[in-house]
């Protein structure tokens, strides 16, 4: 009998070992630090988004959030790094309209954006500042253009990268406008407004979280919201629709993803602490105050983000492609 009940505790035992991710509720997830992978350079909109929305899920796993970069090819790089990630819940990555949905109609990406992640949720959307260096002498939005259209291809536009939302909006605004002018690509929105404060690009398509403190110190110049609304952090910026030119709208989004075949366990928590931050008043008032729109918590769900991300695959990559913005 007891040989026969110290064989059955160490076939136990083993057992347990085996499937140490099987079930992460039962093992306690996270029973240590997580990382959310940021696919862009610091200073960006993202990266800044990533940090304040990594503190507010701190506190309901119990466990540090660590923010990392990875950056590289529009945020293809960071957004492998997280495809090809361990399974098991303690590394993720924020992502946006332009790295997981753009990317997959213009590089040749190693990895599927809807076949190889698991969804978490979905976190707020936002639109995006017109932006000039402070020596452009356009006093206005409709001089901006006139001064685009004079400059004869001359002009220059800082980017995230290609197929970023910065990208991808100013492609769009050369097509309202008939216009065409250099698009300078760099490894984040951070290093692109660096350049445009030191006047070495002309204009840019940025978010308010990036461009505000800039405008504020008079760094750079701003025109126009690309929305149909004022923001209320930014009460005196005019509309595309006030400032003459009407109907241009463009705003992107952020979520977060895991990699393929994360327990539904640990998905679940970590769709639990996104909910609880967004929830939070702190988180909320940070992120509001980065103009982000936050999405409501029926669409916070893993559910939604998928589908979300589905329909916006089916919207932008037949535009994209039909633009022939590719690299290869």
């Amino acid at each position: 009998m007891r040989v026969w009940l110290a064989a059955a505790c160490a076939a136990a035992a083993v057992a347990s070992v085996a499937l140490p991710g099987a079930d992460a509720s039962a093992q306690g997830f996270p029973s240590r630090p997580v990382t959310m992978v940021v696919p862009l350079g610091p200073g960006g909109s993202t990266d800044v988004v990533a940090r304040v929305v990594a503190e507010g899920m701190r506190a309901a796993l119990g466990q540090p959030v660590i923010v990392e970069n990875t950056t590289g090819a529009g945020g293809t790089v960071g957004v492998g790094r997280v495809a090809r990630a361990a399974p098991d819940g303690y590394t993720f990555g924020i992502g946006h309209s332009g790295t997981n949905v753009v990317n997959g109609a213009i590089y040749p990406l190693q990895y599927d954006l809807l076949a190889d992640f698991e969804p978490i949720g979905l976190i707020a959307s936002q639109p995006f500042f017109i932006v000039a260096r402070k020596t452009m002498p356009a006093a206005n939005l409709a001089e901006l253009v006139k001064w685009l259209k004079d400059s004869d291809g001359r002009a220059t536009e800082g980017t995230s990268g290609v197929g970023t939302p910065s990208h991808i909006s100013g492609v769009l605004l050369q097509n309202t406008l008939g216009v065409k002018w250099t698009m300078v690509p760099y490894r984040g929105a951070g290093q692109s407004m660096q350049d445009l404060i030191a006047g070495n690009t002309d204009i840019q398509l940025d978010t308010p979280a990036t461009s505000m403190p800039h405008i504020q110190s008079g760094l750079i110049k701003v025109y126009a919201v690309t929305a149909k609304e004022r923001l209320a952090v930014a009460p005196d910026v005019p509309t595309t629709d006030e400032a003459g030119l009407p109907g241009f709208y463009y705003s992107f989004w952020h979520g977060l993803w895991a990699p393929k075949g994360t327990p539904k366990e640990a998905v679940a928590k970590l769709n639990g602490a996104l909910k609880t931050a967004l929830a939070d008043p702190t988180t909320r008032k940070k992120l509001v105050e980065l103009a982000q729109v936050i999405f409501p918590p029926e669409q916070q769900t893993p559910e939604a983000l998928h589908a979300f991300q589905k329909a916006e695959i089916e919207k932008w990559w037949p535009i994209i492609k039909s633009a022939g913005i590719r690299v290869d």
